[in-house]
Parts: C-alpha cells; sequence; structure tokens
C-alpha cells in the first residue's frame, strides 16, 4: 500500500504553480487579493473542495497550487502582512518579536522547559518574522527523505521569481565575510543559494528597498475565482466521519471569527474532477500537533486527562519537539550601528552554521 507523503503535495502544489506567475507585488503595499476578507464576512456554513489550515509558508503556495482547478479555503488565525511597518520594513525587525499586543504577528509563548520562544501568526507565516536568509537545502538531505531533486530545484525557482533577491553587503556584513574567511571558513563561494561547506551570500526576502516579501506574496499565483482566504480565522476543531465508514475520514472544520462567532466549513461530496477533497493541517509545528489533539488524535491518556474524547491513540502527536541549539555572542557598539539582517554564512564541516545580524535595540525592548 502506497504511504500518502505530505511533502510530495506541498513540491507539487509548488511545481504545478510555476506557469501561473503575474504581476509582482510590493510587500508594504496590499495586493488586490479580491480572495482575501476578514473571517466575520464568512457564512456560517459553507462548502470547499480543500480546506487548508494555517497560511504559512507551506500553506500559502498549496492554495495558490489547488486554486487552480479546485474550489479552496484557506483558514488564517492572524491578519494581513501587508500595510504593517513593523512586518515590511527591515528599520523595524525587532518591533514585531517586542510586540506583545493581542493582535500581534508574533506570538511568544514559554516550553515546559522554560525557553522562551515566539511563533508566527499572520499570513505568511514565519516568513514575516525571521530574519529573512535564503539558501536551498543540502541535496543530499532532499536525497535521503526521497524528493524528486529535479522537481525541488524547479520549486525553488518558482518562489525566487517573487520573493528572493540579491543582498547589497554594507559595511558590517562584508566586515563579517572577511571575517569568517580569516579565521578560516573557508573557501570563498560568492554569492549562491547552494548548501555547499565555506562561506557565501545566500539570498534575502528584503529588497533592494529594505522592504520585505513573504509567503503570503505567493498567493498571487492563485486563481481568485477558485480561492477564499479568511483572515483571523482560528480554527477549534477537525471534524470527523465515523458512523457508516469502513474508515475514520475528516470532513470539515469549525472555526470561530475575530468577534467570537462560529463558522463551519465542509468538504464538498465531490470535486468537479469527480474526486474527494481533503483537509490540510499546515498549521506550523505547534499548531499541527495542537490541533489535532483538540480534535481527538494523540496520546489517549493525554487526551483523556483534558477531557477530550479519543478519536484516534497516535502518542506520538505532540512528541519529540526540538529546538536547534543556538550559541548568540552580543557585541556592544559605543556608536549605532547599521541596520543588517543575515545575507551570508559560514558552513563549517563540524555542522555549525555562523550568521551575524546588526543594529541598535532600545532598552525597553529588552525588558
Amino acid at each position: 500500500m502506497e504511504v500518502f507523503e505530505p511533502w510530495r503535495l506541498i513540491l507539487a502544489a509548488v511545481l504545478a504553480g510555476f506557469l501561473h506567475f503575474q504581476v509582482l507585488c510590493t510587500s508594504d503595499v496590499a495586493p488586490n487579493y479580491t480572495f482575501m476578507q476578514e473571517a466575520t464576512k464568512a457564512p456560517p456554513v459553507a462548502y470547499y473542495d480543500y480546506i487548508i489550515i494555517g497560511g504559512g509558508t507551506a500553506g500559502c503556495p498549496l492554495a495558490a497550487t489547488l486554486s487552480q482547478n479546485f474550489r479552496v479555503l484557506l483558514l488564517e488565525r492572524g491578519g494581513s502582512p501587508y500595510g504593517n511597518q513593523n512586518i515590511t520594513n527591515l528599520a523595524t525587525f525587532t518591533d514585531t518579536l517586542t510586540d506583545t499586543s493581542p493582535t500581534s504577528p508574533a506570538q511568544s509563548f514559554v516550553s515546559e522547559d522554560g525557553v522562551v520562544n515566539t511563533r508566527a501568526r499572520v499570513l505568511g507565516g514565519g516568513t514575516c518574522l525571521n530574519a529573512g536568509f535564503y539558501t536551498h537545502a543540502d541535496p543530499e538531505f532532499v536525497q535521503k527523505a526521497g524528493l524528486d531533486l529535479d522537481l525541488v530545484n524547479r520549486s525553488y525557482q518558482w518562489v525566487e521569481k517573487v520573493m528572493v533577491f540579491e543582498p547589497q553587503l554594507r559595511q558590517w556584513q562584508s566586515a563579517v565575510r572577511d571575517g569568517l574567511l580569516e579565521v578560516g571558513v573557508l573557501p570563498y563561494n560568492g554569492y549562491t543559494f547552494e548548501h555547499i561547506y565555506g562561506t557565501k551570500v545566500g539570498g534575502t526576502i528584503f529588497d533592494k528597498d529594505n522592504h520585505r516579501h513573504t509567503a503570503a506574496d505567493l498567493l498571487q499565483y492563485a486563481n481568485p475565482s477558485g480561492l477564499t482566504v479568511l483572515l483571523y480565522a482560528t480554527v477549534h476543531r477537525i471534524l470527523f466521519k465515523t458512523k457508516g465508514q469502513s474508515k475514520t475520514a475528516a470532513h470539515g472544520v469549525i472555526f470561530k471569527d475575530g468577534a467570537g462567532n462560529e463558522h463551519r466549513a465542509y468538504l464538498s461530496k465531490e470535486t468537479d474532477k469527480g474526486s474527494m477533497g481533503e483537509i490540510i493541517v499546515s498549521a506550523g509545528a505547534l499548531g499541527s500537533p495542537q490541533l489535532l489533539i483538540l480534535s481527538g488524535i494523540g496520546p489517549a491518556q493525554h487526551l483523556k486527562s483534558l477531557g477530550i474524547k479519543v478519536l484516534l491513540d497516535q502518542p506520538w502527536v505532540g512528541q519529540g519537539m526540538a529546538d536547534n541549539p543556538l550559541n548568540v555572542i552580543v557585541v556592544p557598539s559605543p556608536s549605532p550601528v547599521e541596520v543588517s539582517l543575515a545575507q551570508q554564512v559560514g558552513i563549517t564541516r563540524l555542522g555549525t552554521y555562523i550568521e551575524a545580524i546588526s543594529g541598535s535595540i532600545s532598552s525597553d525592548s529588552l525588558d
């Protein structure tokens, strides 16, 4: 029996949209996304061929591609990145991460181990918050994962046409590059997306005007008549059919809008192409297992302790979470320095990655 592997669908989605390239949008001006609206405008009940939960780095390109042939609903619990200067401008990079308001695109949390972290809560996901460095995966990793390397490379091009730029190295980043070479992180590979040992300049999702481009920009590939994007739509539960079925199957979701009103979205019984659609969970490493647990899929004992009816005892849901180890060295400057995010990297054969950023952080941001 063939096992369904979600990454195949995501890569196919990225590739399928390759021929539907449209006019680029600027990151600080909202594009004319006629299919995007706040969830308060959604009907109480609606039907779609595909329902995608989470409008991040995977959800946006997947929705854009599926909309070419199907009716697609994309549910995002946050708002739009467009018009939010803290997201779009390089100079205000840290302001987004320190915003603790209820509608902040950056939701802070503390793990059970006491680690302070942030998860995205905005259309475009982590591409709205990160340092904007762009690089390709290690080809060896791609092959070990069983992916089609040619398909992966063509998928990269689809993304790069919309949201990847060559950085303009200024004083600080140039000094970092020279320092890496001086201490022996060799050879110097220049400007490249390839994952190779040594020091290189990678791509950036900030354009020449220092405006950020995000995964939300990939929605310009979408068929407007085939896609509905709802903002501030928080999914509370996935609905499953259990009676009269040979196997349990997801058939809908319950979500609430920003005003607290409940809505339901269901899969159409049959798509226009004659096949059943799917509910795709792309809510991130934290949001996806959380939603599965709320829907009754997870470790049985944990579900019972929360008063959640067990639909499927799956002990690995929500387990094995780990973050990449990170060592930070802060070098204070007696005078203001330019704002720059990661534009280059030193990749060593020990498996370490050396990057640097610069800028000024107010004392209020550190409280």
